[in-house]
């Protein structure tokens, strides 16, 4: 039988044993604490051209990294600049990914809300507030969002760089490109007038010349993603695992993710899936 427990909330800025290192360290080999997703480490303290130390960065499998900021006690200015700074850096280093900045603390000030309202929604920046409790000798901890990440422009509204079929048969692969190509004449019945828009980071869709995302395709190598919008339905969610579908959502985008490995896969589960793109229609009142 389960039993209640009491546990004690413990500040950790002055704690003699656990330091910002610590954390680090454990947020390092267990990412899924922090409730942003399935996340993948790629390293700690990364050294800054221009100085400083990347305290983590850590990535998802869609193509974004999340610059990370641990502090202490309270936000103070300092912290919040580096925050910005390296995110900043790593954004002109890497402009290949999407990057998204991460600052946590133990206490999310007024203050810090003030000054980041004052950037208008111009920084995609996560704000998490991290609280300890200890019971006995160890401590747990847990990570609450104060800040989502805003949205910085439409999807239909951005100029990603143009390119052709070429360049996504090189960065992906024929295999992938033609399974695309099936799943999309299958969905013909819905995408009727729709034809592919080939951009940087995406395969989108475009009717007499106009850009209408509904539905992108993200391809990888072995597999794709099917990106469509919506809002967030946790039923819609476990109905997907049920069948056994790979599917997760991008609360600050409005972006399902479906992993799809093939053509027969999409086949599948052809009718659940359709029925997303059609919701995703109606979400752009299409």
């Amino acid at each position: 039988m389960a039993n209640l427990v009491k546990i004690e909330k413990i500040s950790l800025k002055n704690h003699p044993q656990i330091k910002e290192d610590v954390i680090q360290n454990f947020i390092f080999e267990n990412p899924s604490v922090l409730g942003l997703g399935e996340l993948a480490p790629i390293q700690r303290e990364k050294i800054q051209p221009q100085g400083g130390r990347l305290d983590l960065l850590l990535a998802d499998d869609s193509g974004t990294r999340y610059e990370i900021e641990v502090q202490l006690g309270a936000t103070d200015p300092s912290h919040i600049i580096r925050t910005i700074e390296y995110w900043d850096m790593e954004k002109k280093r890497y402009p290949q990914y999407d990057h998204c900045a991460v600052i946590i603390a133990e206490e999310i000030t007024g203050r810090f809300m003030n000054v980041i309202a004052l950037f208008n929604g111009a920084i995609p920046l996560v704000a998490l507030q991290m609280s300890a409790y200890a019971q006995g000798n160890d401590i747990s901890l847990a990570f609450t969002k104060v800040l989502d990440r805003v949205s910085l422009a439409n999807i239909d509204e951005e100029q990603y760089e143009v390119t052709d079929r070429n360049y996504w048969e090189s960065k992906s692969s024929k295999k992938i490109l033609s399974d695309i190509d099936k799943i999309f004449d299958s969905m013909k019945n819905i995408t009727s007038g729709y034809e592919f828009k080939y951009n940087k980071f995406y395969i989108g869709m475009s009717k007499d010349g106009l850009a209408k995302n509904f539905l992108m395709f993200r391809p990888k190598k072995n597999w794709l993603y099917i990106v469509y919008k919506g809002n967030e339905d946790v039923e819609v969610m476990k109905e997907a695992e049920d069948k056994g579908l790979d599917l997760s959502f991008k609360s600050a985008w409005k972006e399902y993710y479906l992993k799809i490995s093939n053509f027969n896969e999409y086949n599948q589960h052809k009718q659940f899936i359709d029925n997303l793109i059609i919701g995703s229609m109606n979400y752009f009142n299409l």
